[in-house]
């Protein structure tokens, strides 16, 4: 044991009791938050319009805040832009996260010195975990690097401002910092292809043990690495190479392609971070699900998904949740985000403790014809279809198309191939038969001539990553929808079609 994690493994042992504590006391730490929260900001602008001083109860809670998406608390932020104190959260941000909105163009999440510990702190207490879970603590030895966006910062109204990753990146301390690649100068290059360039430069001899990017990103690094360095797989470039710590997508679509370029399986470490806050954690290697982060400066509240558009959904805290049940997930945080509709959903796979798992994005599902298909059911139908007919996936997304030249309606799936089926037209049959199973409604629509079976379009190698780039959405922490409600992503694809020249 070298000397690095030799030190830390005392720390790495007690942060993990002290999960294992915490977990065990969800409800009761997530009612303590819910008080203190109200507690702190009271006197806030936000506090004084929602009358947080007749707040006593959760009932209370929910008759006075109600569900807010970014722009209904838009105006507040303007406010703190505005040079405004005590308006969300005491004082002013730290920082402002800049993340692209869909609806609301630019958004600026503010982040609060309460709030910092929520983002660093958990990611830092998610990686000693694993160490103390696993005894595996070598990366702590060797080189590291987290594919992440620029960690430049600006200012807006005197408030630093960048992504969440490029802040959290100020945050790590030095004696990691030593480890860490790539140079800082590296890392702000904008351009995902230059700086891609640069980082395999700066990596490629390196004794690299430790890998974090999001899956599609990481599997765009390790083929230059490969290219650059002539070696067979990644195991062989880095014999050291202990963990991929992801989030952001499920891995399961990735997982092949990945494990074939390392040339083993290796473990993985998934997080559920956000610029709103970091949501959960793999605690467990052998356990399925991510750790609610139960006691960390975030109060969790839940609405049914099919409820969520609904003028006053039904909300439940913590202790009402149900196994199986997709829900959407709603922040309070001493950040200052209250009632908030993060846009995730998530499905709880344990509740003692509580772990969840992503399930998909409100925004992202199809329901042109009330099948209300969402992303779990698409990427669970891709891997049972994939792996019964021996195929390996790149990339794939899905769109309804309601007008077809002729015939029926259907849902297009656009898939990039690593392994094509045999028959595209067998695996479209077979796939069409794993959705019918995870989805009652799109059956009743496919046995009711509604809709008829899916149809596959073929895009060529590289497509989505060529349509990624010419989106200006290439690398950092841009991913492929897996679906949507209509074609805009479809029409996005027009040009990198297989057949097309």
């Amino acid at each position: 044991m070298a000397f690095k994690s030799k030190i830390v493994k005392p720390l790495a042992n007690k942060i993990s009791r002290d999960i294992d504590k915490w977990s065990r006391t969800a409800v009761a730490s997530q009612q303590k938050i819910m008080k203190d929260l109200i507690k702190k900001a009271a006197h806030t602008q936000f506090g004084q319009d929602h009358q947080f001083s007749k707040i006593k109860t959760y009932e209370d809670f929910k008759s006075l805040v109600p569900i807010r998406d970014y722009e209904q608390i838009k105006p507040y932020v303007q406010k703190i832009i505005d040079g405004q104190a005590d308006v969300l959260w005491k004082g002013k941000p730290k920082y402002f996260a800049k993340t692209s909105g869909t609806t609301s163009g630019v958004k600026y999440i503010p982040l609060t010195k309460d709030s910092i510990p929520n983002h660093f702190g958990t990611a830092r207490n998610a990686l000693f975990n694993y160490y103390a879970k696993t005894g595996q603590g070598a990366w702590l030895d060797g080189k590291m690097i987290f594919l992440s966006g620029s960690p430049e910062m600006t200012k807006t109204s005197g408030i630093l401002t960048g992504r969440l990753s490029g802040i959290v990146n100020h945050q790590v301390p030095q004696w990691i910092r030593k480890n860490q690649l790539p140079s800082y100068e590296t890392n702000c290059i904008e351009a995902w292809e230059e700086k891609l360039e640069k980082i395999v430069e700066e990596t490629v001899d390196q004794d690299m043990r430790l890998i974090s990017g999001i899956p599609p990103w990481v599997q765009m690094y390790y083929e230059k690495l490969l290219e650059k360095s002539g070696k067979s797989t990644i195991s062989n470039l880095f014999p050291n190479y202990e963990v991929f710590v992801f989030g952001g997508v499920n891995f399961k679509p990735y997982q092949s392609a990945l494990e074939q370029l390392v040339g083993k399986r290796i473990n993985t470490l998934e997080t559920y971070p956000a610029s709103e806050g970091f949501v959960a954690f793999q605690d467990q290697l052998e356990e399925e699900g991510l750790l609610l982060n139960s006691n960390s400066g975030i109060f969790f509240e839940f609405v049914l998904a099919e409820n969520i558009f609904d003028d006053n959904p039904e909300r439940i805290e913590l202790s009402e949740v149900e196994l199986g049940k997709n829900y959407a997930i709603i922040l309070s945080t001493n950040a200052g985000l209250w009632g908030y509709n993060l846009g995730d959903t998530v499905e709880f796979v344990s509740l003692n403790p509580y772990r969840l798992k992503v399930s998909g994005r409100i925004k992202h599902f199809i329901s042109a014809f009330g099948e209300h298909v969402i992303g779990k059911e698409v990427e669970k139908a891709m891997e049972d279809a994939s792996r019964e007919s021996n195929v390996q996936v790149i990339e794939f997304s899905v769109a309804p198309q309601v007008n077809p030249g002729q015939g029926l309606p259907y849902h297009e799936w656009f898939i990039e191939f690593e392994r094509p089926p045999t028959s595209i037209e067998l695996f479209a049959q077979k796939l069409d038969q794993k959705m019918v199973e995870q989805n009652i409604y799109y059956k009743d629509l496919i046995s009711g001539k509604v809709l008829k079976p899916l149809v596959i379009t073929e895009i060529k190698k590289d497509g989505f990553r060529f349509m990624m780039r010419d989106k200006g959405k290439l690398g950092g922490q841009n991913k492929v929808p897996r679906l949507a409600n209509d074609r805009a992503l479809a029409d996005d694809l027009n040009g990198y079609h297989k057949n097309e020249s």
